[in-house]
C-alpha cells in the first residue's frame, strides 16, 4: 500500500488493515477474487506482488505454485507479510515510486492490487513495472473505479486531483488516507504511455460468498462499481 504520504504514516494502521482485509466484503470477496482470476494459472511462474501490503494476495499466489517476490514501502506491512508468508515468498521493502531492484524482464507476471491510485506519478510506476515484465507477459492491475470516486466526491469527473478518505477498518480506528482521483481516460493514457496493451478490463461483480454475511454490500456492488481491474500485456517485440 504505497501512498502519497511517507510510508511511516502507514505503519500505525498496518495491524488493523491486516485484520480487516483478511475477511471482508471489498477486499476478500470483491478485489482479490477479480485480481487472482485475471492472473490465471501461476504455477511455475515468477511473480512480483508490487505493493503487497500484509501479503494476502502473495499468500494465495504462493499457495498456487508461483515463485513469489513481494514488495512494499511500509516497514510494518513488510513485517506482516514476512510473518504470513515465511519461506514461501521473498518479501522485501521497496518503494514503487522509485526504481525497483530487479532485472529487466525478470517476472512472468506482476500484480499491483489497489495501489496505483496512491502513487503520485502513475505513468512512471507503470513504466517501471513494464520494464520488469517479460515481453509477452502480463501486469494485473486493480484500482478504485473512476466513476465511484466521482459519485462519492462530486465535482468534475474529468479532474485529476488528490483526495482524502478516512479508513475506519471495521471500527478499529480512523486514518486519513490520500489517493489520486482521475478519469478513465487519464488512467488508460498512463497505461498506454508505459507501453502496455489492455488485454482485458473487468468491472468486478461481488463474490456470491458475500451475500449472506454482507447483504447490503453485495446488493450495492451488484449495481454500482467500486473497483476496476485490468490484465495488461507487454507486447513481444515492443518497447
Amino acid at each position: 500500500m504505497v501512498a502519497l504520504q511517507a510510508m511511516s504514516e502507514y505503519d500505525p494502521l498496518a495491524e488493523a488493515f491486516d485484520r480487516y482485509a483478511r475477511h471482508n466484503a471489498f477486499n476478500a470477496h470483491y478485489d482479490r477474487p477479480a485480481v487472482l482470476s485475471l492472473a490465471g494459472e501461476v504455477r511455475g511462474l515468477r511473480v512480483l506482488d508490487a505493493g503487497c501490503g500484509p501479503g494476502l494476495y502473495a499468500q494465495q499466489l504462493a499457495a498456487d505454485g508461483a515463485d513469489v517476490v513481494a514488495v512494499d514501502a511500509s516497514d510494518a506491512m513488510v513485517r506482516l507479510a514476512r510473518e504470513r508468508l515465511g519461506a514461501s515468498a521473498d518479501v522485501r521493502r521497496a518503494d514503487l515510486e522509485q526504481p525497483l531492484p530487479f532485472e529487466d524482464g525478470e517476472f512472468d507476471l506482476v500484480i499491483c492490487a489497489l495501489v496505483i491510485h496512491h502513487l503520485s506519478d502513475r505513468t512512471a510506476t507503470l513504466r517501471e513495472l513494464h520494464r520488469l515484465v517479460r515481453p509477452g507477459r502480463h501486469l494485473v492491475l486493480s484500482t478504485q473505479h473512476p466513476t465511484a470516486d466521482w459519485l462519492r466526491k462530486g465535482g468534475s469527473y474529468f479532474a485529476t486531483q488528490a483526495e482524502v478518505d478516512t479508513w475506519t477498518l471495521g471500527g478499529a480506528g480512523e486514518w486519513p488516507v490520500r489517493y489520486w482521483r482521475e478519469p478513465l481516460t487519464s488512467l488508460c493514457g498512463a497505461i498506454s504511455a508505459a507501453g502496455f496493451l489492455i488485454e482485458r478490463l473487468v468491472e468486478p461483480q461481488p463474490d456470491e460468498a458475500m451475500r449472506d454475511e454482507w447483504p447490503e454490500d453485495w446488493a450495492f456492488l451488484r449495481e454500482n462499481p467500486a473497483f476496476i481491474a485490468f490484465r495488461l500485456l507487454r507486447p513481444s517485440g515492443g518497447a
